[in-house]
């Protein structure tokens, strides 16, 4: 296996493992991954990696790129509607201070940070690397 398809390999299967591990926990108490957080969307992400996974096993660079940036898409939406949410989890509680207060215990976890790595470096390893030598010399 090339090291760029290696690398981007590897990207799939952070953001795989990003699928399952703790995304969010809601004052301290239970980890929620992608599932717990939005369903359609941890399945679809997860078929979309799996599919970039395929492409990397296969050599498929184009798969390996679409899929790279299909998933940087759909993660970077999900962080979105997460903030969004979290930020507005307790407003229909009528006292501000204390809905701000508890909104400041939710708390992000690790989860993130694979989801973000693995579709850094399966995009990493999709690039193309450009030869300075010219061709046939």
């Amino acid at each position: 296996m090339a090291p760029r398809t290696f690398i981007s390999f590897a990207g799939f299967i952070l953001l795989i493992a990003g699928i399952f591990s703790p995304l969010i926990s809601p004052l301290g108490l239970i980890n929620w991954n992608l599932f717990d957080l939005n369903k359609t969307f941890g399945i679809i992400l997860l078929a979309v990696s799996i599919s970039g996974l395929a492409g990397a096993v296969l050599k498929n660079n184009p798969l390996i790129k679409f899929a790279g940036w299909i998933t940087l898409g759909l993660v970077t939406l999900v962080f979105i509607a997460a903030v969004m949410k979290v930020s507005t989890a307790f407003s229909f509680i009528p006292f501000p201070k204390l809905s701000h207060t508890l909104s400041g215990l939710i708390r992000y976890r690790w989860g993130w940070f694979l989801l973000f790595a693995g579709t850094v470096l399966a995009l990493l390893g999709s690039r193309k690397t450009v030869s300075i030598h010219p061709a046939g010399k």
